[in-house]
């Protein structure tokens, strides 16, 4: 339940608008909604700040459409994060306005605009295999109204490439560091900077990276002070977390 819609009910009991019943009757699913196969959390954006967002890998194709629908009622900006091709069709058919992040595997629908915050999130990968995860983080980031600078493929492979961007990552309020393999980026990212680094391991790389856990062992054990480090090919968790950081 967005805080505005909160505020117009209670307005209008206090204007005489409406009565008391029918303020009951609106306010009936506070807190969450029970649609069956999914209780939808209408006070998300009243606890913390953002509307719940929908994780459409694993539900089929209806529910998502269904809990869209449920969240439309309000009004709500919607974010569908690990989202197919097939779940943004069912999206419109609900709405023009879904729009769908191919690489980032999001799909937002947008009804109201969220004040721009002036102060930079720079969202860096080590590879280029490693942008789908950094989009999710960087689209994420977007929607919540931060300004976004991407620095792409600038792993320790050819440090040289990283040294070449710094004027942007010194100037960012905040730093997400997407790396596979090893997971060496974070630590490099952080040593160079006075700002806090969120670190993204990701699954990219051979047999011995056993799925992104090797980078995330290293970004856990990381030397440089600073670090922060989120689940394995978690961007939105790294973009939910550096979008609080860089509002405080």
């Amino acid at each position: 339940m967005e805080i505005e819609y909160l505020r117009k009910i209670l307005e209008s009991v206090r204007d005489g608008n409406i009565g008391i019943d029918e303020a009951l009757t609106k306010l009936k699913n506070l807190p969450f909604e029970d649609l069956g196969f999914a209780k939808v959390d209408e006070h998300r954006n009243i606890r913390n700040g953002y509307p719940e967002v929908i994780y459409c890998q694993g539900k089929t194709v209806e529910q998502v459409k269904k809990i869209v629908e449920k969240l439309m009622e309000k009004n709500n900006n919607i974010m569908a994060t690990r989202a197919d091709i097939k779940c943004f069709e069912a999206i419109r058919e609900i709405t023009d306005d879904a729009v769908y992040y191919e690489q980032a595997r999001i799909v937002v629908v947008k009804k109201r605009d969220i004040p721009k915050v002036d102060k930079m999130i720079a969202v860096v990968t080590a590879g280029t295999a490693d942008i789908p995860v950094a989009e999710e983080a960087a689209v994420t980031c977007e929607i919540m109204g931060n300004s976004v600078e991407r620095v792409y493929d600038v792993g320790v492979a050819g440090i040289h490439r990283l040294f070449a961007r710094l004027d942007v990552i010194r100037a960012a309020n905040v730093l997400i560091v997407v790396a596979g393999m090893e997971g060496a980026l974070a630590s490099v990212v952080s040593g160079l900077v006075d700002k806090p680094v969120i670190a993204v391991p990701t699954s990219v790389g051979y047999g011995a990276n056993f799925g992104g856990l090797s980078a995330l062992l290293t970004m856990l054990n990381s030397c440089a002070a600073g670090i922060g480090v989120v689940n394995i090919d978690n961007g939105f968790g790294a973009g939910f977390l550096a979008s609080m950081i860089n509002k405080l």
